[in-house]
């Protein structure tokens, strides 16, 4: 072999790499180093709240990457809920997924997911991670919650394709996740592994039920997950198992398109091995994009490059493998470009700050038990409002939520002066109960998830056990009882926020 041939094959190696590398990055404006590998074949960059600051900035951001390389994937974590990036400052103004179950109006779904893909398109994204198709079995599930459309697999298809459809009309691809589901896990894969361990009949029966419904609506792509399933793989999680993506995805469910991983930093696919030994992994199981993290760097891309080079020189990733992957992605890309050139933005999605949507309906979907209807009807002029702060797991991250949320959108409002009043309790604040106790006013206790926090739970119970006057509003998934929720809300999102602050009417004390 002459020497130009190995400089020639070694660069078309190179590229194929390249192209299946989808980096985070620090900052609002394209870094030289990211800007330099797009040039070079770089095929995807992952955008997330801390790379936005506003539309216009945003629009400058994406148009810079298209230069770098028009057929560039540019990716984004927007499910149009409690998980946003292009609201993650001010709170989301979608329902949320679980809501859009409750209504189980599918045509609504499709609507809001045409809608998300409207405003991905003024901003110059190709992809979001979404929808989340999980079947949320498990009350205790510390990720996914209020991101899933519910319990009810067949339910949860059907909005799943719904949403697809929506927003792959505007040209904008969907990614359904989190392969083959994340719904039974008591575990965040971002910071460990969970286990599946369920009979390959319920597997089929309940997880795999959303993803054939999302597939035949024909999703662009699907996202792996960092879990264990010991019935199909002992060994390896679905991100970097053949027998899952391979086996299962690809000739099962006859999945034709782009397998994108879930983000490499975290536990679930790295603990062990390294992000650089991850990707190579998952480019050996079956991955074709890879997600790399939030806040790459220059040296950390030449790790993952060389350690790609090293598994293809050692023969555990096969070239035509990688040939494969790096062959999907840039279809991807081209194809959604030229959807994208043939689909223009209608009128109505243009000029438009942000999309509405009418509170009633959600309101309309919480569930309310007698205790809050009684509190209602008496409608109390004041209550004293307590938020419970936890720690969001890190999908969702610092975005604003609720009421909350809504009250800061709307800074120099009356209803905002009284709400600046709330008092904010957390876990390291320790049980202040007793500072509530002889509060001469209705308390209202506002969490997410307060079933699963214990200073959540003790709070509650010793203000119920001392008052009659205390209301309780769960705002994310509560348990199956809704032993801590007189009000279930089933999404934190600001809409949810709204619809919440008009149901209660007077302002707190």
């Amino acid at each position: 072999m002459s020497q130009t041939q190995v400089v020639t094959e070694e660069a078309a190696l190179r590229r194929n790499i390249r192209a299946t590398l989808m980096p985070g990055f620090v900052g609002t404006e394209l870094p030289r180093w990211l800007e330099l590998r797009l040039r070079n074949g770089l095929g995807a960059v992952c955008l997330f709240g801390q790379n936005i600051v506003t539309l216009d900035q945003l629009r400058a951001l994406t148009a810079a990457i298209h230069t770098a390389n028009p057929h560039a994937v540019i990716a984004i974590d927007e499910e149009g809920g409690d998980v946003t990036r292009l609201y993650f400052a001010t709170g989301s103004p979608y329902p949320g997924n679980a809501i859009l179950g409750r209504i189980d109006d599918v045509d609504y779904t499709e609507e809001v997911g045409r809608q998300v893909g409207w405003e991905l398109r003024k901003a110059g994204c190709t992809l979001t991670f979404a929808p989340d198709t999980d079947v949320n079995s498990n009350p205790d599930n510390p990720v996914i919650g209020v991101r899933s459309f519910g319990t009810d697999p067949r339910r949860v298809g059907l909005h799943s394709a719904a949403w697809v459809r929506g927003l792959q009309s505007t040209g904008v691809a969907a990614c359904p996740k989190h392969f083959p589901g994340h719904g039974d896990t008591a575990l965040d894969s971002h910071l460990a592994m969970p286990v599946v361990d369920v009979p390959l009949a319920t597997l089929h029966e309940r997880e795999l039920v959303p993803f054939r419904a999302a597939i035949a609506a024909g999703a662009k792509t699907v996202m792996t997950s960092h879990i264990l399933l010991p019935r199909i793989d002992p060994q390896h999680p679905a991100t970097l198992s053949t027998a899952v993506l391979d086996g299962l995805l690809r000739t099962e469910l006859g999945f034709e398109g782009v397998i994108v991983s879930d983000a490499l930093d975290m536990a679930g696919a790295s603990g062990t091995l390294g992000i650089p030994g991850a990707a190579a992994a998952a480019l050996a199981a079956g991955c074709d994009l890879l997600c790399i993290g939030t806040e790459n760097t220059a040296e950390q891309l030449d790790e993952i490059e060389a350690a790609v080079v090293a598994a293809v020189a050692a023969g555990t990733l096969p070239l035509g493998r990688l040939a494969d992957a790096a062959g999907r992605v840039r279809r991807l890309a081209a194809g959604t470009l030229a959807e994208i050139l043939a689909t223009p933005l209608p009128a109505s999605a243009q000029g438009v700050s942000e999309p509405s949507f009418d509170s009633a309906r959600i309101r309309a979907s919480f569930a309310i038990n007698d205790r809050a209807a009684e509190w209602l009807a008496a409608c109390p002029a004041t209550c004293s409002v307590v938020r419970l702060d936890t720690v969001s797991n890190i999908a969702v991250g610092g975005a604003p939520w609720g009421p909350f949320a809504e009250v800061d959108a709307h800074a120099g409002s009356d209803l905002a002066v009284a709400w600046r009043s709330v008092t904010h309790l957390t876990r390291a604040a320790g049980d202040r109960s007793e500072l509530l106790l002889s509060a001469a006013i209705p308390v209202l206790v506002i969490g997410k998830d307060n079933h699963r926090h214990p200073f959540a739970r003790k709070l509650i119970d010793a203000l119920r056990a001392e008052r009659p006057d205390v209301l309780v509003v769960d705002m994310g998934w509560p348990s199956d009882d809704l032993a801590y929720a007189d009000i279930a809300t089933y999404g934190a999102s600001r809409l949810a926020g709204r619809a919440l602050l008009e149901l209660l009417a007077p302002a707190p004390a």
